[in-house]
């Protein structure tokens, strides 16, 4: 007996087909049946299920004679249904990665409640992802897991679907629930379940994506037929009537009716014009037949929705038109209003920006931000930070917002984005510093000096470059581009393979500064207590391989779809690795978890993995972590810099290469072993061959290429330069990457075991089958650091090398303990970002 038994009715679909059946067949969670029931479609839809069905033994077609209907396939598919929990789906909705994996944990450990119910987020043709507005109702809150619906009655608010819900198969059959025909069959179906089930819990968690279409769909196909509504709520209050203790819902459920027939009235999508006033006349009656006193524990309602009603109770079908009509305008009338306040918000704005640019420059002002806007990290907060040590008269200000303002370490001045004094410093500061372009509406003044620090070394396609890659381009503006390029007085760069790409991806007379990441000087200076203080914060064991998954983001793919599975693969790995899981910054906001961000994971997160994306600090990861596992973000070019394995994860390489472009082949040119399945990383990690000689090769090879500024003086020396006016040669000497002694990582690699007879080598690059483990970075004896930790970086993509000399050497920087709170990352997702830099 299967956990659940996912019931798919099929009519007319096959434009959706494949993406809603392979939302169930790809769930981590396999403990299922999927029963499609084909209700006779005249499209290709049948012969998409049979070849499903020959594929996957868990599918189950069931072809109808004739179409009967949404209802009704239902009822079949759950006739044939075995399994423990009865799941409903629509045949052109999806279920979200690990939505099977979060009901099942929920149930069990809420003790197999009769309904469960989740929440769900609408997908548009275009791509956008709205929340349900009524997400708060399935919060799961503090009280009790498990409840009746006495106790948590505003579940009836809820959108009145059965896909939304999973009923366990012994209470619909002991309740003789069934959907009836026709339009509107979840109502006599989704009322009775809530009312009469025993246990109720919730999950709050998107596990349906719930697609509006433009075209096809019931609610948007004007008919007659929507005149079935009425059928449905007979069927609803003859329910009610048999069953006497139920008798206290009627008002509830009366004056959701008046409201359903209000909705259905007011859209003009579903009923012909000429049909209105007779279907409200219909509504009329049914209130009249209907209507119930409100019951004493009724909250008022307010007098918009009592009005509602009452015009529906008496059937004033033109008064509801003029209302409607008026509703509109009013709303209409209410968004000019506003757009004339923000109109006149801007112009005062830009007068104010003109009248504060008259006045002199202030040569002691620094204005710093990062990831447009939200908050303290990457390079400009180790300079930041360094600006504050080194030249103290400078005073320094972050442009970031009030969510972000804890990140911002004392005596660091808070400027509101888009604010007067925003606009005012921006005017005025002698110094500029950030790794994405200026505000929109910035005007360069002669004598302000601008940084670009850029956020990663770049592997996939930049700036100009991305001209013939649409996908990653996302509609940019490549003239704004270069007259943003042209504020640069100075370009950053950590190695010189980014020299030759910025210089020609962002073609101006700006100035290359090859003085490294200040966010990595970090690595150099940490030290094996500093590791170990971030391991148990974050909960890591002291004899576990801490493994930091971070994959990167897919510019051909909405939301985080990792190409694993990280769960499983935390399970295979056993109790002798943590496996932390950093989604990219795009994906790792909460408010846009219902377009998949962390959704890959459970809901109750198993032992053995720990979902990181929200954490502040990318490099307090990488300190605290082990080994690498990433694919093609320019993460792997700063953690090179711990000399820390590093394993890429690359099933996808070609085409993420042909969407995006990329400057050389990583897969040539590796840190480390490659894999590109799931089975072939759990070997490289559990036999230890990520730690073995050849490993250790590549990745000499890669930091010599790609780490030869980083030695931990990068703030230092871009303070000394640029705030200060030192010439380059009276700056500290690079240090062979060789010659240096980074943090220490915590944990051995596992001791090596034999490869199973049947996995060969991950790659042509991958190690010998029998690796040795690889021994500890040595601790330095000497500690020193400054009291601020960087910023996190943003995993970007990766590189290739030109040929430069390599810089002189010297002394190792000193180190010191790390600051206990790193600073915060997480810039804005695609669809919303500014022109970006790196």
């Amino acid at each position: 007996m299967p956990r659940f038994s996912v019931i798919v009715p099929v009519h007319n679909v096959q434009a959706y087909l494949h993406e809603c059946m392979d939302s169930v067949l790809s769930q981590s969670f396999t403990d299922f049946e999927l029963i499609a029931v084909d209700d006779h479609s005249p499209d290709g839809s049948g012969a998409v299920l049979d070849a499903y069905a020959a594929a996957d033994a868990r599918v189950t077609v069931l072809h109808l004679p004739e179409n009967v209907g949404l209802g009704r396939s239902r009822n079949l598919g759950s006739e044939y249904a075995s399994g423990d929990y009865l799941v409903y789906l629509d045949s052109d909705d999806t279920l979200t990665p690990g939505a099977l994996r979060a009901v099942a944990d929920r149930l069990e450990a809420t003790g197999d409640p009769e309904v469960l119910v989740f929440d769900h987020a609408r997908t548009y043709w275009d791509g956008v992802t709205a929340p349900n507005a009524r997400a708060d109702l399935v919060a799961q809150g503090e009280g009790p897991g498990v409840f009746r619906l006495e106790e948590r009655p505003e579940l009836l608010k809820l959108l009145a679907v059965a896909w939304n819900k999973v009923y366990r198969h012994d209470f619909v059959r002991r309740e003789g629930l069934t959907f009836p025909p026709g339009y509107y069959e979840d109502t006599p179906w989704t009322f009775p379940a809530l009312l009469t089930a025993r246990s109720v819990t919730t999950l709050d968690r998107v596990c349906v994506h719930y697609r509006q279409r433009r075209s096809g769909s019931i609610l948007s196909t004007p008919s007659r037929k929507h005149f079935d509504v009425f059928e449905q709520y007979d069927r609803l209050f003859a329910f009610l009537d048999g069953r006497p203790e139920l008798e206290r819902w009627r008002p509830v459920l009366y004056r959701r009716m008046a409201d359903h027939f209000t909705v259905i009235h007011n859209d003009p999508v579903r009923l012909p014009r000429a049909h209105r006033a007779e279907f409200l006349r219909r509504g009329r009656a049914y209130c009249r037949r209907y209507r119930a006193a409100p019951a004493a524990t009724c909250p008022k309602q307010p007098v918009r929705l009592r009005l509602r009603r009452a015009l529906v109770r008496l059937g004033s079908h033109r008064t509801m038109r003029l209302l409607s009509r008026a509703s509109r305008i009013c709303a209409s009338l209410l968004a000019r209003a506003r757009t004339l306040r923000v109109l006149a918000r801007k112009a005062a704005l830009r007068a104010h920006y003109a009248l504060q640019r008259r006045r002199p420059l202030d040569p002691g002002l620094a204005v710093f931000s990062a990831y447009w806007n939200r908050g303290y990290s990457c390079n400009p907060a180790a300079i930041e930070a360094k600006v504050r040590e080194l030249a103290p008269h400078i005073r320094t200000a972050w442009v970031t917002t009030p969510e972000y303002a804890h990140t911002l370490p004392p005596g660091v001045t808070r400027l509101h984005p888009g604010s007067p004094g925003f606009w005012s410093a921006l005017a005025r500061a002698g110094y500029l510093v950030s790794n994405v372009n200026q505000a929109h509406g910035y005007v360069k003044r002669p004598g302000q000096k601008l940084l670009q620090t850029h956020h990663g070394t770049p592997l996939k396609h930049m700036g100009l470059d991305l001209r013939h890659y649409p996908a990653g381009a996302d509609g940019m503006d490549f003239g704004k581009l270069l007259e943003r390029t042209d504020h640069w007085d100075f370009s950053l760069s950590s190695n010189p393979h980014s020299t030759l790409v910025w210089e020609r991806a962002y073609p101006s007379t700006y100035t290359t500064l090859e003085f490294g990441y200040p966010r990595n000087d970090v690595f150099q200076r940490a030290t094996a207590a500093d590791v170990a203080r971030l391991r148990a914060r974050l909960g890591v064991p002291e004899s576990a391989v801490a493994v930091l998954y971070a994959p990167t983001h897919r510019d051909y793919r909405r939301g985080w779809h990792p190409q694993l599975d990280p769960a499983r693969l935390a399970r295979t790995l056993g109790p002798d690795f943590v496996l932390l899981v950093r989604a990219h910054y795009f994906h790792a906001d909460p408010a846009s978890r219902g377009s998949g961000t962390s959704e890959a994971l459970p809901e109750a997160v198993p032992d053995g993995l720990i979902d990181v994306s929200g954490h502040p600090s990318v490099e307090e990861l990488c300190l605290a972590s082990d080994v690498l596992v990433t694919d093609y973000s320019s993460l792997m070019f700063d953690y090179a810099n711990l000399d820390r394995p590093l394993v890429l994860h690359t099933p996808d390489w070609e085409t993420y290469r042909a969407a995006r472009g990329t400057y050389f082949d990583i897969t040539a040119t590796p840190p480390g072993p490659i894999t590109t399945s799931e089975e072939e990383l759990a070997d490289v990690l559990a036999t230890g061959a990520y730690a073995a000689p050849h490993s250790r090769d590549l990745r000499a090879a890669f930091r010599e290429r790609f780490c030869p500024f980083d030695d931990g003086l990068a703030a230092e020396r871009v303070v000394r330069h640029l705030f200060l006016g030192e010439p380059l040669e009276s700056l500290p000497p690079f240090l062979p990457p060789a010659d240096r002694t980074p943090a220490p990582a915590a944990a051995l690699a596992p001791a090596p075991a034999p490869a199973p007879a049947s996995a060969g080598p991950a790659s042509p690059s991958s190690p010998a089958p029998t690796p040795s483990p690889e021994p500890p970075s040595p601790e330095p004896a000497s500690p020193a650091l400054s009291p601020a930790s960087p910023g996190a970086p943003a995993p970007s993509a990766a590189p290739a090398p030109p040929a430069h000399a390599t810089p002189p050497s010297s002394p190792t920087p000193e180190k010191q303990p790390i600051g206990s709170d790193g600073p915060d990352q997480e810039p804005q997702p695609p669809s919303a970002r500014p022109v970006p830099t790196s």
